[in-house]
């Protein structure tokens, strides 16, 4: 099983913050997510989004990957 970061209300919000500032739907998100391996539905997405589900580090390297952020984008307050 690999490595996962607590669920964080802040990560979420900031890929929140940084999907809509890309333009992009929790369902955009999920599919291009899926793509690279992570089996993350819409549902799993808002969780994480919401604070409620942890995000694995493959996940978290996806996400960055797709968002083209860096990752002090994810612990910004």
């Amino acid at each position: 099983m690999g490595q996962s970061i607590k669920a964080d209300k802040n990560i979420g919000e900031n890929i929140r913050k940084w999907r809509n500032a890309k333009g992009m739907t929790q369902e955009q998100l999920s599919a291009q997510l899926q793509v690279c391996g992570c089996d993350i539905s819409r549902g799993t997405l808002a969780k994480i989004e919401a604070g409620i589900r942890h995000i694995s580090v493959k996940e978290l390297n996806a996400v960055k990957a797709i968002l083209d952020i860096a990752y002090d984008d994810f612990f910004t307050q």
